[in-house]
């Protein structure tokens, strides 16, 4: 199971620290930038910053943050490393600003029903990877918090789809976690993809599942009926097939009357159904 952090196991909607220590054109021009993308720590800056400066040329890149120019200077919201920013230890966008960087943090609680969902996938003996673009601190303490032994931070959206395309081809089959823009080629590539419903328009669109609550609980609910239903599956593969080995030869030579072939087509039928209504 390979998982994104923010907006996956959290909720998606972080909330600033503080954005009055920063310096007002930082905010007013970190808030025009946001208004470019849809990533969760932009649409916080876009609800908190206020008032927005004139910026040109915006552009969103993908997996590392959004550029515009301001005064006629190149200006930039996203990664630390992309920003030529030191990054703190919590969950943050950086600007670059006049040859200066300016750090803006945030918080973001964690999604319903994560606990129970790892707690299940361990269950199950299913193997757990936390892969995500933010800092290293901020995805230690989430990978710590649950419990996952295999994380990577500052994961860019080909390094995700590498490990995905990794697993699989090591015969195993993956469960791909994400929401954002950045998660859409891995959703894309895995066995299976699932996706919140707070989720950007591409991830929910790449995903094979969109949950339609905020809790993850019912993923692990969902891997359980899946291998129940395949279960059924083949028994009933095996019932059909079983009944054809006894009744074809029987009417082949004639023992079998068309009411009692009928009747033993309908028993079939029957059992089938009775057996896959078992999943309840």
């Amino acid at each position: 199971v390979v998982m994104d952090k923010t907006g996956t196991l959290t909720m998606g909607t972080p909330e600033p620290l503080d954005f009055s220590t920063l310096p007002a054109e930082a905010v007013q021009v970190a808030t025009a930038l946001a208004a470019a993308s849809n990533h969760p720590l932009a649409r916080a800056i876009m609800a908190f910053g206020g008032q927005a400066a004139k910026v040109t040329d915006i552009a969103e890149v993908a997996g590392y943050g959004i550029t515009g120019r301001y005064q006629g200077a190149e200006v930039r919201l996203g990664r630390a490393d992309w920003c030529g920013a030191e990054p703190i230890a919590m969950t943050a966008s950086y600007l670059r600003l006049n040859n200066a960087t300016y750090a803006f943090g945030f918080t973001d609680k964690i999604r319903p029903g994560v606990e129970q969902a790892i707690a299940a996938f361990k269950a199950q003996g299913k193997t757990l990877y936390l892969i995500s673009g933010d800092t290293e601190a901020a995805v230690r303490i989430m990978a710590e918090r649950l419990g996952i032994g295999h994380w990577t931070a500052g994961a860019l959206p080909q390094e995700k789809l590498s490990v995905v395309n990794g697993l699989m081809s090591e015969g195993r089959q993956v469960l791909m976690l994400g929401d954002g823009l950045n998660d859409t080629a891995a959703l894309a590539a895995a066995t299976v993809s699932i996706s919140p419903a707070s989720a950007l328009d591409a991830a929910r669109v790449a995903s094979d599942i969109v949950l339609l609550g905020n809790s993850m609980e019912p993923i692990a609910d969902a891997l359980r009926i899946a291998k129940q239903s395949r279960h059924r599956i083949i028994e009933n593969f095996l019932i059909s097939g079983g009944y054809n080995v006894i009744a074809v030869p029987l009417a082949l030579i004639g023992l079998a009357t068309p009411l009692a072939a009928a009747l033993a087509m309908s028993l079939s039928s029957i059992t089938v159904t009775l057996n896959a209504l078992r999943l309840k």
